[in-house]
């Protein structure tokens, strides 16, 4: 699918942030998280989003639920958009206890998924195993994704344990390293209850990362969103992001939206 489109108002109102990557992109990402998009929901936002999706993420475990030829045509049609697919870590991390994530992998290409994420967001993975899953998913063609971080509220992020798992799953063979922040977006990850960031740990990550642009963060709220694309630019790596909030956070990377339009607005008029 072409991911060019003709602004309808070119002649009137051009987008004013020019350093937005189009796809294929290596920053700047979207993954969209999929609770539970029907067949004809799924076409409907690919036709309008597609061009501002890299990723679709089938959260949880709930690829179970679909029934084989329902998945089958649901992933067919996000590819035949140039979005890529993936089944959420929850569940290769229940293969793995089950000591069937290598057959997992193999499945996952069978069904047409085009890329895998390694988590560790329930269970405890060795250095040898996170590795191993990581290069494994790799080796059969399959885009790895990786994340830091529990799915328990209880358990704190530490800098320095973060900045070495990305170090690490970087140089396995991970094309970027997505930060916890569930779905929620709240009292979890980098988060506090109310879903403000913890700044001194994302200073930390940040700080401590040799390539954050490799970074990506699970952002479901929007004003988590504006945060990192004032933090980090507007071509900031961002996850968990909900279906019906893709055009909202396109339209700030953009300057299209009042939040990223307001600095635009003061540097014209400084200029003039």
């Amino acid at each position: 699918m072409d991911q060019t489109r003709e602004n309808p108002w070119a002649k009137c109102a051009l987008p004013p942030v020019e350093e937005r990557e189009a796809k294929p992109r290596a920053r700047g990402l979207t993954m969209v998280i999929d609770k539970g998009l029907g067949l004809y929901e799924t076409r409907d936002l690919l036709g309008v989003c597609a061009p501002y999706i890299d990723f679709v993420k089938l959260a949880f475990g709930s690829s179970v639920l679909y029934g084989t030829h329902l998945l089958n045509a649901k992933l067919q049609e996000i590819r035949n958009h140039g979005v890529d697919v993936y089944p959420g870590g929850t569940l290769l991390e229940l293969a793995g206890v089950q000591g069937r994530a290598e057959a997992f992998f193999e499945r996952a290409c069978e069904l047409g998924f085009t890329g895998i994420e390694v988590s560790e967001g329930t269970v405890e993975l060795s250095r040898f195993r996170r590795r191993r899953l990581i290069e494994t998913a790799r080796s059969i063609g399959l885009r790895v994704v990786s994340e830091v971080g529990k799915k328990d509220r209880n358990a704190q992020m530490d800098t320095t344990n973060v900045v070495r798992q990305v170090e690490e799953d970087l140089e396995w063979g991970a094309e970027c390293v997505i930060i916890e922040g569930r779905d929620s977006g709240r009292g979890v990850g980098v988060y506090n209850d109310d879903g403000s960031p913890r700044e001194a740990l994302v200073d930390g990550i940040l700080a401590g990362v040799s390539d954050p642009a490799r970074l990506m963060w699970e952002a479901p709220i929007t004003s988590q969103q504006q945060y990192w694309l004032r933090r980090v630019g507007i071509n900031a790596n961002l996850g968990n992001v909900q279906t019906n909030d893709v055009l909202t956070l396109e339209s700030t990377r953009m300057g299209l939206r009042g939040d990223t339009l307001r600095d635009y607005v003061r540097r014209y008029v400084e200029t003039m």
